[in-house]
């Protein structure tokens, strides 16, 4: 913490503020690797006997080699998976005891950063909500300061909070005075728990009134100079010229709550609300997320300078007013201190269906790998609900690499308003492109690291390859709630970003699998590994999906018969590597449909995202194709909100994506209904083809929904009809060139 800000003063009997405990089953999951791996060595064994003795032909040798290759893939994601086995602990916070420890006015400041970047796609009343949760926090007021970066640079953002905050001087009191758990006002309102009184009612009126007035302006296009009644804000407007265009404008840093004057209702202070828009040109790169964040970091050190920050999406609205409590219980243990970069708390979700059709809780990302990470150096940074400190950002733990003006450093004192003259010119120097590009160590060594797409996953994993470590926060309560995509096409979209930023990663100079465990040891190594290489599952299950349904349909056996030995062994594979995963999902608080759904998408992006986001890099990279960052939209429709609700999968637009994913559904029902005919038959290959027959089926059971949304359904979600026709011309296509080499 740079010396500043906490004072443990801890005595021998002072109460506990965190403890950890391993998780029951680690002995049985080291056991269970033993022979699971003993039987993926007896498995690529088998292959290796294949190719060396019975591929005879250049197409036997073509299949023995793609299956193996299919299992070096599958076996080096199991290996990675292991590391998240070793040693995984669960930890827990005592935040009641804090107060007993540490006095109130020893709490180090807060800056909060949240991150929007298009008031249409992300709409400012949710970004409001947000910000207003936080600024509710069970916490000293004075001491926590919000910062929005609107990368969109919309007056729609500015002008919201504007409103919000008149809207806080009422809402924060509110929230001290019923100590209410949810601190959004659209949560809270929307929530049965509250009893009416006339308080309650008029507060929600003032809400409304100024949920209407945002969402006016923003439907309209413009904001009315009736809306504008303080000259200083009208002002601020007239920096929206014509010539002020969400890719090309000056910056703008606007102090919307100023802790030393502003207060609320009652009397107290409020906290420091900043409104920041950086500098954009189209001829400096901005580096999408991780350049507005810096941009923030910069400005805050200028501003404020808090030892700690939180960064936060704009839809994770606060569920926990306690949780900066539940981060000092960590922070005030002086064993800790010294290499603690961040403690990251797991992104839940509100608004899920009650089977989570997309599997869009990421259980296994979010929850049950970082209780793995947990036992090792710590859990990878997931891009919101993290609280960082702020030393972090500047060199590794005993290396501090100083920014190059002292005002941004970490142990800087800042000692003026934070409205004079003098720092906001500076904030707005900061801001600017010009700073950046004069700059070398911005996103490179100072500040959220540049380079990926995935900008949080890969600044995680640089500040811990400096020797920094994490901890992962899991309360029973959501720290925070967000939302979700609603549409397959959406979350589709966003993993393909992840596989590509991921890519990005594996494919530099800062490999996972070689520096990563070169600078952090190879459990660590292996299991950022495990993430970076998230895209190649895509090849084992493409080739799955296909080629044992076409040799299928020409009666050509590629698995072991029924009747030998090796049969036990593939299906000991599926069924162990299955069942694992079954009750590690069970066992975090998933239920069995959610664990079916969660490994039906798990299908579904592998081939969507995975195999599609490995095609675009490539491109990208021999120059052919660039790729951009994208938002997910986070506009809700009531008729894809319904059949969300519902359970129903959402498609409705063509894309690409789709397609890989409706022709493995197409030729895999055929093979299925074939297989069926030639069993009922009596066909004389029964036995060498039943694999194939039972991987076929189980592959069609998992794309029942895709047969619904082409055969089915007549609403807008279902299968656009261009898809379908591509993919089924696309399907016969393939079959008639496998048929061709096949049959030779």
């Amino acid at each position: 913490m740079g010396g500043r800000g906490l004072i443990a003063g801890r005595t021998a009997h002072a109460p506990p503020l965190h403890k950890f405990e391993p998780l029951r089953r680690t002995a049985l999951n080291r056991l269970f690797a033993v022979v699971y791996a003993s039987a993926i060595i007896a498995l690529l064994y088998r292959h290796a006997q294949t190719l060396i003795y019975s591929a005879t032909s250049l197409l036997s040798f073509s299949l023995s080699l793609s299956l193996l290759i299919s299992d070096l893939v599958l076996a080096f994601m199991w290996t990675g998976a292991q590391a998240f086995r070793v040693f995984p602990i669960r930890r827990k916070e005592f935040p009641e005891n804090l107060r007993k420890i540490i006095k109130e006015e020893d709490f180090p400041g807060l800056d909060v950063f949240i991150c929007t970047a298009d008031p249409y796609k992300e709409p400012p009343m949710n970004v409001v909500n947000t910000a207003l949760s936080l600024m509710a926090y069970d916490y000293p007021t004075e001491k926590i300061s919000v910062y929005v970066s609107d990368d969109g640079g919309s007056a729609f953002t500015l002008f919201a909070f504007m409103e919000a905050a008149k809207f806080a001087s009422h809402w924060l009191p509110f929230c001290r005075e019923h100590n209410m758990m949810e601190r959004s006002p659209e949560v809270y309102f929307a929530s049965t728990y509250h009893s009416w009184s006339p308080e309650i009612e008029k507060i929600k009126m003032m809400y409304e009134i100024m949920k209407v007035k945002v969402k006016h302006i923003v439907d309209k296009g413009e904001i009315s100079d009736e809306y504008i009644v303080d000259n200083e804000y009208r002002e601020v407007f007239r920096k929206w010229t014509d010539g002020f265009t969400r890719m090309d404008h000056p910056a703008v840093v606007q102090v919307i709550l100023d802790k030393s004057k502003d207060k609320d209702i009652s009397g107290n202070f409020l906290p420091n609300l900043i409104y920041v828009s950086r500098q954009k040109s189209k001829t400096s790169p901005h580096h999408f997320k991780a350049g507005a964040l810096n941009v923030l970091l910069r400005v805050s050190a200028v501003m404020t300078n808090a030892p700690l920050i939180l960064t936060q999406d704009c839809d994770m609205y606060s569920n926990d007013p306690q949780t900066p409590l539940r981060v000092l219980c960590y922070l005030s243990d002086p064993a800790l201190q010294s290499k603690l970069a961040y403690i990251q708390f797991p992104q839940r979700f509100h608004g899920l269906n009650q089977t989570d059709i997309y599997a869009s809780e990421y259980k296994r990302l979010f929850q049950i790998n970082p209780m793995g990470f947990n036992g090792l150096m710590g859990p990878n940074y997931v891009g919101s609900g993290c609280f960082f400190c702020r030393r972090a950002f500047f060199g590794g733990p005993s290396t501090l690499v100083p920014p190059k003006i002292p005002e941004l450093s970490p142990d800087h004192v800042v000692d003026k308003p934070i409205n004079s003259q003098k720092i906001l010119s500076l904030a707005h120097n900061v801001a600017g492109c010009d700073y950046e590009n004069q700059t070398e160590h911005w996103g490179s060594k100072n500040g959220f690291r540049y380079g990926s797409l995935v900008e949080d996953f890969y600044t995680g994993y640089r500040l811990q390859s400096e020797g920094w470590k994490s901890l992962f926060c899991h309360p029973e309560r959501a720290a925070f709630l967000g939302d979700v995509p609603i549409t397959l096409l959406d979350l589709l979209s966003q993993c393909k970003r992840w596989c590509i930023g991921l890519l990005e990663v594996t494919f530099s100079k800062y490999n996972t699998l070689i520096f990563g465990s070169r600078s952090m040891g190879i459990m660590m190594g292996l299991a950022y590994s495990h993430y970076a290489f998230w895209p190649i599952w895509g090849i084992p299950i493409t080739l799955y999906s296909f080629l044992p349904q076409l040799a299928l349909l020409n009666k050509v056996s590629i698995f072991p018969k029924v009747s030998e030995p090796w049969c036990f062994l593939y299906v000991f594979l599926f069924l162990g590597a299955y069942g694992q995963d079954f009750l590690d999902f069970v066992l975090a608080g998933g239920t069995v449909r959610r664990w079916w759904n969660a490994q039906r998408m798990w299908m579904i992006r592998g081939l969507s995202c995975f195999l599609l986001s490995s095609v675009e890099y490539l491109l990208k990279s021999l120059g052919i194709s660039t790729h951009s960052f994208s938002l997910t939209s986070k506009v809700l429709d009531d008729e894809q909100s319904k059949r969300y609700d519902q359970s129903i999968f959402e498609f409705g637009v063509p894309s690409p994506l789709f397609v890989p994913l409706t022709m493995a559904a197409i030729i895999n029902l055929f093979s299925f209904a074939w297989g069926l005919i030639e069993f009922w038959d009596n066909g004389s290959n029964k036995e060498g083809l039943a694999l194939q027959m039972v991987l076929a089926g189980f592959i069609v059971l998992n794309c029942l929904p895709i047969y619904g949304a082409i055969a089915l359904r007549s609403d807008k979600g279902k299968m656009p009809t261009q898809i379908t026709v591509i993919s089924t011309f696309l399907s016969v296509a393939l079959y008639i060139f496998a048929y061709l080499i096949l049959k030779q």
